[in-house]
């Protein structure tokens, strides 16, 4: 339940982390600017996009003091939890299917809902914090709104299951195309 929510905490957390180096001088595009800093800045305004600007604040901001332990930490909980309960899981069954996202692909260029558009990650969500081995197959086109939008399906296998998976995922290539 709380894994979406942990999710987009840790997520921003590791893009923060991960994008930090990114500074035009080391790593990354480069600007030039007057200063130093105005190559920073130019740099990584120029490099990054809109969601990835967002994504670093807000995981620049769950790494920090004072908000660390409210927020990632509580967010890492969620990721222990949910790995104990697939271990469960995988004690039961050899593969977990599921659909790839709840609804169709949006069109391209579409993001009149921002929040819906996060929402659609909630079936990879447990693969994304756990790490256990996934394989997600476009399986066929729905027609919506006048597009044929894509609608796929995700294969999950325990930790180490990676080889079940990629045997599953060309069966079915094999069989599809």
């Amino acid at each position: 339940e709380q894994g979406l929510a942990a999710y987009y905490i840790v997520m921003p957390a590791e893009v923060s982390s991960n994008l930090a180096r990114y500074d035009g001088i080391r790593y990354g595009l480069s600007v030039a600017g007057k200063n130093l800093l105005d190559v920073y800045e130019q740099s990584r305004a120029v490099g990054f996009g809109t969601e990835v600007k967002r994504r670093i604040l807000l995981g620049t901001y769950v790494l920090s003091s004072g908000y660390y332990d409210a927020y990632y930490r509580q967010a890492e909980l969620v990721r222990h939890k949910m790995r104990a309960e697939l271990e469960a899981v995988f004690k039961k069954v050899d593969i977990i299917l599921t659909p790839t996202t709840p609804t169709p692909a949006f069109k391209f260029g579409d993001k009149s809902d921002p929040l819906s558009m996060y929402r659609q990650d909630i079936f990879t969500v447990p693969v994304n914090l756990t790490g256990v081995p996934a394989i997600s197959l476009p399986m066929k086109m729905v027609e919506e709104d006048g597009a044929a939008l894509p609608v796929g399906v995700q294969y999950i296998g325990p930790h180490g299951g990676d080889d079940r998976l990629f045997d599953i995922g060309k069966q079915i290539y094999d069989t599809i195309r």
